[in-house]
């Protein structure tokens, strides 16, 4: 909810005053050699942090990584700020837009030679309100502007094509998916096999924020009954690498939010998904993002998705064998939340049950993870269920716990405050 206000907060300020990589507002523009602008910080983390030789936004190679500042541009947004400092947005009735201009747009763009440009009159005519919104779908909006859309599935070499398809989905993205009046129009038109397949081509091959506009309508598809079977079996491997790509982003993190709404729908209801993901890196992707995740609610829908990815064989295995990933899991334990702390026994009872080497069971004690079982066990309110499994795992590795001299000489003690009977 509050990452939704906060969206609905940025589409306040005039599309050319936000980065088309974070989506927000600039205050330092700078200009790079293609000649789009972006806010300073963000372009410099792009080429330094991580390394990249394209622009963001049209991924053409560079020929030069200077930047320069875009004083034009930063007095029109100051300008913009003051203007509209006083003013209250969402109380002011939309200017009056004739129904026969969105027509007139609709019925001649197709054959445009100007598609990218009459696209963003459209966007502009439906940024303008949710009347404006109804408007462009009941006068069969949703299917012109898709027709373009698609057509990167036929004419993927061709950077006009691409443009437009791009500046298409920049549009889709402001529509609702299901609407309040049981007109869903717009998701039975972008669930189709061509629409889901050619976002799954933006969020591979897209631009910054063609990616993000992508990223949001998939995570709006979560929230309806939507089959991920076919996406899936088309995209293959791809699919869950740009979502981990998106879902490792540093700058946008609204976009890496939804790759994670995303993968928890896509992967919650299918094995073979999970498998992918496996293979695709999933594992090693979130063990990394768990130490930096300082938001308690990501934190427990990394464990989620962890825990579905150890539920098969071949995500313990990707767990055990990467350096930081037991000692990742404990430091969750006890320190985030009972949410947090329920997934993570459960992810350590999964691993020490159906891959219980020597390393494996050496790393539990070292890494706390041994300790943190043990004062859980102290502790009231949690759920019976959790204790059990912390049970069940010393009654497995007790006898090689106790090798080691920082296991605690009075276990005995410790599990006679639970009942361990079965």
């Amino acid at each position: 909810m509050e990452m939704e206000m906060e969206m609905e907060k940025e589409t306040e300020y005039p599309i050319d005053f936000r980065c088309p990589i974070s989506m927000e507002l600039m205050k330092e523009p700078v200009t790079i050699c293609t000649g789009v602008t972006y806010e300073r910080k963000n372009i410099s983390k792009w080429f330094s942090t991580y390394n990249k030789t394209t622009c963001p936004a049209t991924m053409q190679p560079l020929h030069s990584f200077d930047i320069t500042p875009n004083h034009t541009l930063k007095r029109l947004i100051d300008a913009w700020l003051i203007e509209n400092d006083h003013k209250h947005p969402h109380h002011q009735s939309p200017p009056s837009i004739k129904h026969h201009d969105l027509v007139s747009l609709l019925s001649t763009i197709g054959s445009s030679p100007f598609q990218v440009t009459c696209l963003k009159k459209l966007r502009s005519i439906v940024e303008m309100g949710e009347d404006t919104k109804a408007d462009f779908i009941q006068s069969g909006g949703v299917e012109v502007v898709v027709q373009i859309f698609v057509q990167i599935l036929f004419e993927t070499s061709d950077f006009v094509t691409f443009r437009a398809s791009e500046e298409a989905l920049a549009l889709l993205h402001q529509l609702p998916i299901v609407s309040d009046h049981d007109d869903n129009t717009t998701f039975d038109i972008l669930s189709k096999p061509d629409s889901m397949t050619s976002m799954a081509i933006i969020l591979q091959r897209g631009s910054a924020e063609a990616r993000f506009y992508a990223i949001t309508i998939f995570k709006n598809i979560t929230k309806t009954d939507y089959d991920w079977n076919f996406i899936i079996q088309d995209q293959g491997i791809g699919f869950f690498k740009s979502l981990l790509e998106l879902l490792s982003d540093e700058i946008c993190t609204k976009a890496s939010s939804c790759a994670l709404e995303v993968l928890i729908q896509v992967l919650s209801p299918s094995t073979k998904s999970r498998l992918k993901a496996i293979e695709a890196g999933a594992v090693c992707v979130l063990i990394e993002l768990l130490p930096d995740s300082s938001s308690r609610s990501k934190c427990e829908k990394i464990l989620r998705l962890m825990k579905l990815l150890c539920e098969c064989a071949e995500g313990r295995l990707a767990l055990v064998e990467h350096h930081m990933g037991i000692p990742a899991i404990s430091k969750t334990l006890l320190n985030v939340s009972n949410t947090a702390t329920k997934t993570a026994v459960k992810i350590m009872w999964l691993i020490s049950n159906f891959h219980p080497t020597e390393r494996v069971v050496e790393e539990m004690l070292v890494y706390g993870t041994v300790k943190k079982l043990l004062a859980l066990l102290h502790m009231e309110g949690r759920t019976s269920s959790t204790k059990d499994k912390v049970v069940k795992m010393f009654k497995l590795h007790a006898l090689s716990w106790r090798k080691y001299p920082c296991f605690p000489f009075d276990f005995n003690r410790y599990l006679g405050l639970v009942d361990v009977s079965c």
